[in-house]
């Protein structure tokens, strides 16, 4: 049973990442072993916001937990029981940046955290592109261009996505 996207795990080399994205761009996803499928199936999903503004990416850095604070991370959080992942990401940008933010297309894989979590990354923008976000539940937000993606300590899945963000900013759609 082919699963519905790319999943990477947490750990996966670019090439690995890069190697999902065009096997899932040619159609040939691969066929996962069913108990895997279905651990997929029931997952629950934390979502990602790539927000870009003026060709930047807005990241936000966390306080807490100890194990993570200081690393950077895209706005999100989980989708709570009977919410769309669209509904969850509104919520979250609001509860963490207030600011609200139109959700758009998937962007690169999913990415299984060590939770047993996938985490799922989707376009977004400022519903007013004057809005300025604000660190609410983070130690700081920052903008970064595509070239300094590579400036700040990412969490290792948000690190994953990289090469799905830069192609993204790439295709102009940054």
């Amino acid at each position: 049973m082919p699963t519905a996207r790319p999943t990477v795990p947490v750990d996966a080399t670019p090439s690995v990442v890069l190697a999902a994205l065009c096997a899932a761009e040619q159609g040939k996803l691969a066929e996962l072993p069913k108990a895997t499928a279905d651990r997929l199936a029931r997952a629950d999903v934390v979502v990602g916001a790539a927000i870009w503004r003026a060709g930047e990416l807005l990241a936000q850095q966390r306080a807490f937990p100890a194990r993570d604070a200081g690393r950077w991370e895209l706005p999100g959080g989980r989708v709570e029981p009977g919410e769309t992942d669209g509904a969850a990401l509104r919520r979250e940008c609001h509860e963490e940046l207030g600011v609200d933010v139109i959700v758009g297309a998937e962007l690169g894989v999913d990415v299984l955290l060590p939770s047993g979590s996938l985490l799922r990354v989707y376009h977004a923008a400022l519903v007013d592109p004057h809005a300025e976000p604000r660190a609410r539940e983070h130690r700081a937000l920052r903008w970064l261009s595509p070239a300094q993606l590579d400036d700040v300590s990412w969490l290792d899945a948000d690190l994953v996505l990289l090469p799905a963000l830069r192609a993204s900013a790439d295709a102009g759609k940054a």
